[in-house]
């Protein structure tokens, strides 16, 4: 088990030359990363063209979003951590895990869709036994306040819902129905092992695990676009009558944007078009840095007459900061970012007062926002994970924020 748990935190301090699986440092992660340290985020332009790679500079940007300036009040502990949080403690599924997207299903229902993910039970001093099952991806569906897990296998032996290849594992991404809401499709990168060593694996591939949204059972693994060493799976944005698909070349060190769109709401279904930083071409190769500094995972969201992007700042070494970048398009350019939240878990000086303990992975559920109030989850993890996520339950738990954006003035 903490064989199979190093694997997954190295895959997240992987990002960028050889750490970890669950957070994100070097050849990826779905997690953090390990960026420059007092890099300044922006989006990519002439001056950044040398790095290599071709330049996001789309056009229209002239929309009441971009030119406001505006303002950030937070509330932490939001819905639905408190009932989270009851059910984990509770040790009778799901008892943490991260990614953390969230997708509306029929009959009411809201499916959590987790990567690495530990199961009950739970001690009664909030510890795990070191016997715990560990899996690298999952569900939990919730149904007013009743919450239950979704995995494979049985009861007594439970997997993962994508069983992992032979020499790897598959973490999901970001998600949402198609077929008029009958699958549940949810974007899944494919890690290989490359040797028999702790790091020795890589990301390999991205597909789409399509789900019944009723039965919530595997239907099929169908491969996506995997050809520009872009992770085709930080999010997905329904917006007129195209999906936007949001994906991020991972080096480590920078960590960049890209946009790619199919019509209407089937990924599987349509030829991919990619943003080139001008137009639209079907060549992935062509796809355009748009803006450096986006984590893994983060979420782009229609936002009054223009766009909101919510990422955890990978310019610096294990960030606490939540910005937000505004753009007039899907495509960005986004500017103007705004602080919209600091982690208080993060670090020495942080509420576990662990050097050890790390954020990431912040992103919006737009389909649980209240008016302007977004709700923005991130994720929390530890360096030491083979010692802290067995001592504290409570670490390796997604976190949940309101945050209320206000205009402040105009530019």
């Amino acid at each position: 088990m903490r064989n199979r748990w190093s694997l997954a935190l190295g895959a997240a301090l992987l990002s960028t030359a050889t750490v970890a699986p669950g957070l994100a440092v070097a050849e990826s992660g779905p997690a953090l990363g390990v960026p420059r340290v007092g890099a300044i985020p922006r989006p990519v332009t002439a001056a950044t063209a040398a790095q290599g790679g071709p330049v996001g500079t789309s056009g229209r940007q002239d929309c009441a979003t971009v030119r406001t300036d505006w303002a950030a009040a937070a509330r932490s502990q939001a819905d639905p951590e408190t009932l989270l949080n009851a059910y984990s403690d509770s040790g009778q599924g799901w008892t943490g895990g991260d990614s953390t997207y969230s997708v509306k299903l029929p009959g009411g229902r809201t499916a959590w869709i987790f990567s690495d993910t530990f199961l009950g039970p739970v001690n009664p001093d909030g510890s795990r036994p070191t016997t715990t099952p560990f899996i690298n991806n999952s569900f939990v569906v919730q149904s007013g306040n009743s919450v239950k897990t979704v995995t494979g296998g049985t009861a007594t032996e439970p997997t993962a819902l994508v069983p992992p290849p032979s020499n790897g594992w598959y973490w999901f991404g970001a998600a949402g129905t198609s077929k008029a809401g009958r699958n549940l499709d949810v974007t899944a990168l494919r890690f290989e092992r490359t040797g028999t060593g702790q790091w020795d694996w890589h990301w390999a591939s991205n597909y789409l695990a399509r789900f019944d949204s009723k039965t919530l059972k595997l239907q099929k693994l169908i491969p996506l676009p995997s050809a520009a060493n872009v992770q085709w799976s930080a999010w997905q944005l329904r917006d007129g009558g195209y999906t936007y698909i949001y994906g991020v070349e991972d080096l480590g060190a920078s960590k960049y944007e890209h946009v790619a769109r199919v019509r209407g709401d089937d990924l599987a279904a349509k030829p991919w078009q990619y943003w080139t930083g001008t137009g639209w071409s079907g060549d992935e190769k062509a796809s355009a840095r748009v803006l450096e500094g986006v984590a893994n995972e983060h979420s782009v969201t229609r936002w009054g007459d223009g766009y909101l992007l919510v990422t955890h700042d990978t310019t610096e070494l294990f960030s606490k900061r939540v910005l937000g970048y505004f753009s007039c398009s899907p495509t960005g350019p986004f500017v103007n970012p705004v602080e919209l939240y600091q982690t208080p878990e993060t670090g020495a000086t942080g509420s576990y007062g662990d050097a050890d303990i790390i954020t990431y992975n912040s992103h919006d559920h737009p389909d649980l926002r209240r008016g302007n109030r977004l709700l923005v989850s991130y994720n929390v993890n530890s360096l030491d994970a083979n010692n802290d996520l067995y001592a504290d339950v409570s670490i390796y738990r997604p976190r949940f924020v309101e945050v209320t954006l206000t205009p402040s003035g105009t530019r």
